[in-house]
């Protein structure tokens, strides 16, 4: 991730010189209000010049939609013009939106779950921030739709020693989630992921911990006894620090107080 110092207020405060460089791709987002500025038609017109006028045209027509809408115009129409062999090219790119472009494009491939999963990996392990996020957010349609296999495979990756896989496991299927649509049968019935879940119950990464405990407090909204029995066993099971942040966080909705 660039070591700039990034604009954290509005757009209008970024650097002109540092918004052209994040729109050559050349340098990556160092916070999420550059994030949000990147002119996506001009990023797509200087790293993929090849991609032709009516692309960039249509680029620029979903220039006014919500940023995961643009992010995911840009992939439909990265591959339509040049097809799924440029995803490797695009995510070893040094700028961060280029690199979620390539997050959307094998979220929007013809591919079983296990390959998903694997291609979309290196991506949920990236540095940047904003790269981690398009990575689950990209995927989760596929992970919603075939829930027993994404849990299988997630569970695996619990014992990965990068903390970033593994806040993946957890962020990816949270049950309401930010950004995103609900996963319904979770919402319903959240015990069916405890097999991510209990792993991570004492993970000592507090990137991790604040997932766990933000995938309870969406359960808790609608499942709060659950929630609330889920966090007295882990508390008495595993009674670390670890633990009682995750519990904490988990039950804020439900005992406002704690």
């Amino acid at each position: 991730m660039s070591k700039e110092k990034g604009a954290r207020g509005c757009v209008k405060e970024i650097d002109p010189a540092r918004l052209a460089r994040l729109n050559a791709g050349e340098v990556e987002a160092a916070t999420l209000t550059e994030c949000l500025a990147v002119d996506f038609t001009a990023l797509m017109s200087n790293i993929l010049p090849e991609i032709g006028t009516d692309a960039l045209a249509d680029m620029e027509l979903g220039a006014a939609t919500g940023i995961s809408k643009r992010m995911s115009l840009a992939a439909r129409l990265i591959r339509k013009n040049l097809g799924d062999t440029v995803v490797d090219r695009l995510g070893r790119h040094p700028s961060d939106t280029v690199r979620g472009w390539a997050c959307f494009m094998i979220g929007a491939a013809e591919m079983p779950l296990p390959d998903r999963l694997a291609a979309i990996r290196p991506y949920a392990d990236d540095l940047h921030f904003g790269v981690r996020e398009w990575s689950w957010l990209a995927v989760r349609p596929h992970l919603a739709r075939d829930l027993e296999s994404t849990i299988a495979v997630l569970t695996k990756w619990t014992a990965a020693s990068s903390e970033r896989v593994r806040r993946f496991a957890s962020e990816a299927i949270r049950p309401r989630g930010v950004w995103c649509a609900h996963i319904t049968a979770l919402k319903e019935q959240p015990w069916a992921a405890l097999s991510v879940l209990e792993p991570l119950r004492a993970d000592p990464s507090a990137y991790v911990q604040n997932s766990v405990g933000n995938w309870l407090n969406d359960a808790g909204k609608d499942q709060p006894d659950w929630v609330q029995a889920l966090c007295a066993r882990w508390s008495t099971e595993s009674p670390a620090g670890a633990t009682a942040h995750i519990c904490k966080r988990a039950l804020r909705s439900i005992n406002p107080d704690l």
